[in-house]
This record gives structure tokens, sequence and C-alpha cells, in this order.
């Protein structure tokens, strides 16, 4: 058994802040080298765009940095992101108000600091699932300096134009997997939270096949290592799907359905994804907050796949979520 040398910093945001963050710096290369192998010597590479943000003068709060990294027009890829920030400020009413209704007591104007490293993968091929994943951390000062709760969040899954059932029951077996390797890591609970999480409640849809979603979690030492497992696991979760569909040939048609279903996936990050809005009310740049969007979509009216076809199963299990482990 491990035996914990340093009691106080288990508890000690500031300590699992900065092990966070060197994770995430360390994890995104990675990413980059394997979605720029999976590419070939040949196919696109990833920008690098770092950037800065001043804090006030006054309070010294509101500043932080981070490292955005896209690449486009790819191969296999028509569009990757990986993007680090790591930043700091001071809650907004609609964000406190928020996080109270989630059972974390905050107060506007309360000082927070956050951290994350999110990916998003919109492929070329129809028949190649969208991968959505992401890490984060965030800490909230509480009335006296040492009072500071943390928590982490964060998940991995899968946005299909096409159901392949084999890669929906190996990505849900993969990352069952690692969750039972990590007491009190439910899988069960973190399925049903991704289901509930990624919903389009005025279309009545999920939308994706799911996967995993975690928010809210106590940020300890025993749960950085859940989240650091998840993050360095992404690739190994996806990769083999990739491969098994890049070459497969398609058609316009199926190319054009790709397209409506990508619309789906931007109506949920500018209407109901909380990231988006939390970098939208604290000041962030536009371009860095909407780069997870797809590059192109398509919104058509009353579609309505006929019974019995590969689009109409799709919709079917968006609209009831399956148990892929049984």
């Amino acid at each position: 058994p491990e035996a914990d040398i340093e009691p106080r910093r288990e508890e000690s945001p500031d300590g699992l802040q900065e092990q966070f963050v060197e994770m995430i710096t360390r994890v995104q290369e990675e990413i980059i080298k394997g979605l720029e192998g999976m590419e070939g010597p040949e196919g696109a590479r990833f920008n690098d765009a770092p950037w800065t943000r001043e804090a006030d003068p006054e309070n010294g709060k509101g500043g932080g940095y981070g490292r955005t990294r896209v690449m486009e027009n790819g191969r296999i890829f028509e569009k990757a992101a990986a993007s680090i920030s790591v930043i700091s400020g001071n809650l907004s009413p609609e964000r406190a108000k928020a996080m109270s209704s989630r059972g974390r007591p905050a107060t506007p104007g309360a000082t927070y600091s956050a951290a994350a490293l999110s990916l998003v993968f919109h492929p070329v091929s129809p028949l190649v699932p969208t991968f959505r994943a992401d890490v984060r951390m965030f800490g909230l000062d509480g009335n006296d300096k040492d009072d500071i709760n943390a928590w982490f969040g964060g998940g991995a899954d899968l946005t299909p134009s096409y159901l392949d059932e084999q890669d929906a029951r190996e990505f849900h077996r993969f990352w069952k997997g690692i969750c039972d390797r990590h007491d009190g890591c439910d899988y069960n609970e973190l399925k049903e939270e991704c289901d509930k999480y990624f919903y389009l409640p005025a279309r009545g849809e999920h939308r994706g096949i799911g996967g995993i979603f975690f928010d809210d979690m106590p940020g300890t030492h025993k749960n950085l290592r859940f989240v650091t497992e998840v993050a360095e696991r992404w690739i190994e979760s996806y990769q083999p799907i990739v491969e098994r569909h890049q070459d497969e040939e398609y058609s316009q048609e199926q190319k054009d359905w790709q397209l409506i279903r990508r619309g789906r996936y931007a109506e949920f990050n500018m209407l109901w994804d909380r990231g988006v809005r939390f970098g939208l009310l604290s000041g962030g740049d536009i371009e860095r907050i909407m780069v997870s969007a797809p590059p192109v979509v398509r919104w058509a009216y009353d579609v309505s796949p006929e019974e019995g076809t590969p689009e109409a199963t799709l919709i079917e299990v968006l609209r009831t979520p399956r148990d892929w482990i049984k």
C-alpha cells in the first residue's frame, strides 16, 4: 500500500493544481504526436498558438495562459483541436448560481482558478465517429486564504454519424475497464451522467452514443490518479476505431448526413454546453472557445430518415441510449 508521507498535501489544492497542470501539458504533447502519427508523414500538422491574458492590476486576478493547437484539412481529420487553458478570475452571478444549484455553494465575485485540457476530433469520413474529451480542475477560494475547495471534471465520448455496434461496445468496455481500476469511479454512474449531459431536449436526442462524464469530483490526489489515467488513455480508446473505418468508401449522401449530424453537434455546443457558456461569461477569446465547432455543417428542414435505414438506426439509439456492456 502507498504511504501518505505528506498528509497536508493530500488536501492541498495548490499542490493538486500544480500536478494537474504538469499532467495536461505533458498529455497535450502526447496527443499531438499521436494524431500526427495517425495522419502519416504526408498528413496535416497542428499549429501552435500560445496565449496569455493579463491579470487585473488591482487584485492580480483574471489572468491566465494557455496553448491552442489546431489541425485542419488533414488526410484523416478535417479538424482536430487540443487546447490547454489555465486561468483565474471572479465568479459571475450566473456562474455562482449554476454552481450552487449543483451543490457547490458559491457567491458572486468569489475568486476561482481553472485549468483544463480539451480535445475534439472531427474526421473527414462520415464512417469515423467524432471524438470529444476533456479533463478539468476548478478551485474556489473561501472566506479565508486556506479555505479552498477544488473539483475535477472530464470524460470521453463518441458521436458517430453511422452506428457501428462493435465500435460502441469496444469503446464502452474500454472505459468501464478504466473505471474498474479506481475505487469510487463507477462506470454505470459516469455513463449515465454522460447520457444525461449530452442531450438536446428540443430534439429529444442525445448528441452521441456517450462514454463517461464526471463533474464535481472532489479534488484529492486519489481522484487525480483517476483523472490522469483518463487523459493518458484517450488515444488508446479511439485509434482502433479510426483505423477500422478510415479507408472505407463512402457516398456523397453519407457525407451529407454527416454534415446534418454535425449541425446537431453545433447546436449542443452553442445552446447547452457549460464550458462554452463559462468561457463566454469569463471573457475568453471567441476563437478559442469555438475551436471545438465542426468545420462544415448543414441544416436541412425536417430531416426524417426512412425506417430501416442506417440513418434511422442511429436516431433510434440517440433517442434511447443502450447498455453497451451487456
